[in-house]
């Protein structure tokens, strides 16, 4: 079952920036290794400070593997660094898609 994780953070334009450099190292360190196979950053219209990335995974076990990867955790580390509070990570299972 595919699985898809959204992180919502707050940050400023310039902690995004540096995040964003972050992703960019990342991307390049785990070429080959990360499973994670699309990711879509949102920004919250009535909260322009407020951001979700979507994450997804062929399955939750990917997304374990993923998770696992040094690399993922340093850029973790790193963004918590950056951001301007704690993230929340939900979860989800993919139940349904439709093209509309």
């Amino acid at each position: 079952m595919r699985f898809v994780q959204i992180i919502e953070f707050e940050a400023t334009e310039e902690q995004l920036a540096q995040g964003d450099a972050l992703v960019e190292e990342y991307m390049k360190q785990t070429e080959g290794k990360r499973t994670a196979g699309r990711s879509t950053l949102l920004r919250d219209r009535t909260n322009p400070s407020k951001y979700y990335n979507v994450v997804e995974f062929a399955s939750y076990e990917d997304a374990m593997r993923n998770n696992e990867l040094p690399e993922t955790q340093a850029l973790s580390e790193g963004m918590m660094a950056i951001s301007s509070g704690p993230p929340r990570f939900i979860d989800c299972d993919v139940v349904r898609e439709r093209s509309q």
